[in-house]
């Protein structure tokens, strides 16, 4: 059930006509079923799954809040994480680890093993709420939180579907509360969630989708041979595309949730207008990168020991990072272009605030650093390594062809209007577009963004790019 599909919509429309009439105990009921018959719409079988590693975090949970021994606190934190790190190895890294291995035997003359009646489908989401119930052990293991009374709150908060395929990944101290308490209706706030979910469209079906088209030509081999036009063509329109795709879920899952009463962390902060890596990490992918921050980077000693060892610290928690996204090497280069940046700049001391200098320095850092996040980009959307080099491979060749300027003209067409969009909400420091103005602006907007959609929409079964993870 994808989120710029019309079933979701009719499903969104129905359960917030039902829920909107239970009172506050059958509403959490309500939306539990609600979000597990969202989730099990791909398979059955998954839900199990899912509902088992729920069941078991909430007993852990509160067993580790029962035990007096820190020995026996840790054995019980440590039987959670070797679980749900497990259940995730398993679905998600089983088919890249054993198909590395069957590659390493070949090198060394040996046979790769049949491994064909093995493979393993991933479940749609695990990642982001395997990280969720992680964050929630964790917590209650530093006493940062109580464990859940309530089974079913417990389960809504890890299940509640506009988070659950592809985040934003929420703090248990963010949203648990939220589904403890009761929810009022709210007209304004609504009208906030219609809007997040009409610029999440814009920025998924008008911007993303139309960005595809020339990213999967040019890294697909449609364009011909790679050359430095291919190369800027695909990697410019892929870095809009995955930018547009994924914020443009966030937007669509936050206004989801903001309608239903419940707040969720915003994911995007116009991550193209920053000066520094550290700052686009501060940006992009907010959930994921405070997540990484907490309860990975700062486990590992963060920055209280020495230089060394910091740089070291940022660059396993990139790698990790970047594996997370993916069963593939690529995005363990990407997320070491990534943590390599991060320590440099570290090194060399980048300053925290630039905002006081001239708009020409400002512009020329923010241009160099779009352009390293987009050369990490290219692993990332690559198929495989070679594939990435080969591409790479590119600037050293020309070979202009007319097809070229008409994709660059609708590259410009469509990424345009995105980053004046960014420009308007950097200004004004709002959410999302005409959050503080007049009612009547605010709808005008909205309809405007639904026919940008019917007229400009790729109308291709583009699935959201986060969902494989």
């Amino acid at each position: 059930m994808l989120f710029d599909s019309p079933i979701f919509f009719l499903f969104l429309i129905l359960v917030v006509a039902i829920y909107w009439r239970l009172k506050f105990n059958r509403q959490n009921v309500f939306l539990l079923l609600a979000s597990y018959f969202f989730y099990g719409w791909w398979d059955w079988r998954f839900l199990l799954l899912m509902i088992a590693s729920t069941t078991l975090d909430y007993l852990i949970a509160h067993a580790i809040a029962r035990a007096e021994e820190q020995s026996r606190r840790k054995q019980l934190l440590i039987l959670s994480l070797v679980v749900n790190f497990g259940i995730l190895g398993i679905f998600k890294y089983f088919n890249f680890f054993v198909g590395s291995f069957g590659h390493v035997l070949e090198t060394f003359g040996g046979t790769a093993p049949s491994v064909s009646f093995l493979k393993i489908i991933l479940p749609p989401g695990i990642s982001f709420y395997t990280f969720q119930e992680i964050a929630y052990i964790v917590d209650v293991y530093h006493r940062k939180i109580k464990p859940a009374d309530s089974f079913i709150q417990y389960s809504l908060f890890i299940s509640l579907f506009p988070h659950l395929i592809a985040g934003p990944i929420q703090r248990p101290d963010h949203l648990l509360p939220q589904v403890q308490k009761p929810r009022t209706w709210n007209a304004d706030k609504a009208l906030g969630g219609i809007l997040l979910i009409c610029q999440g469209l814009f920025r998924k079906c008008v911007i993303a989708d139309n960005c595809a088209l020339i990213a999967n030509a040019a890294f697909g081999g449609k364009f011909g041979h790679p050359n430095v036009a291919v190369l800027l063509l695909g990697t410019y329109a892929f870095a809009w595309q995955i930018y547009g795709d994924f914020s443009g879920y966030s937007d669509i899952a936050r206004g989801a949730a903001q309608i239903l009463g419940f707040h969720f962390m915003v994911n995007f902060r116009q991550p193209y207008l920053s000066q520094t890596l550290q700052e686009f990490w501060r940006r992009w992918h907010i959930s994921l990168s405070t997540w990484l921050r907490d309860y990975l980077y700062i486990s590992l000693g963060g920055n209280r020991k020495s230089d060394s060892r910091t740089m070291g610290n940022l660059l396993t928690t990139m790698l990790l990072g970047g594996l997370w996204h993916g069963a593939n090497w690529t995005f363990v280069i990407w997320g070491g272009i990534h943590g390599a940046g991060l320590a440099f700049e570290r090194v060399i001391g980048v300053a925290r605030d630039w905002s006081s200098s001239n708009l020409l320095g400002r512009w020329s850092r923010r241009i160099l650093v779009f352009h390293i996040v987009c050369f990490s980009w290219v692993f990332f959307r690559a198929e495989s390594i070679s594939a990435a080099w080969t591409m790479l491979g590119g600037v050293l060749h020309w070979n202009w062809q007319p097809s070229y300027m008409a994709a660059a003209k609708m590259l410009v067409t469509f990424t345009f209007p995105m980053f004046l969009l960014d420009l308007y909400l950097e200004a004004t420091g709002d959410e999302y577009v005409f959050e503080s103005r007049p009612h009547f602006q605010r709808v005008a907007f909205a309809l405007s963004s639904v026919l940008a959609v019917v007229l400009f929409g790729a109308n291709q079964a583009n699935a959201f790019i986060y969902f494989q993870f």
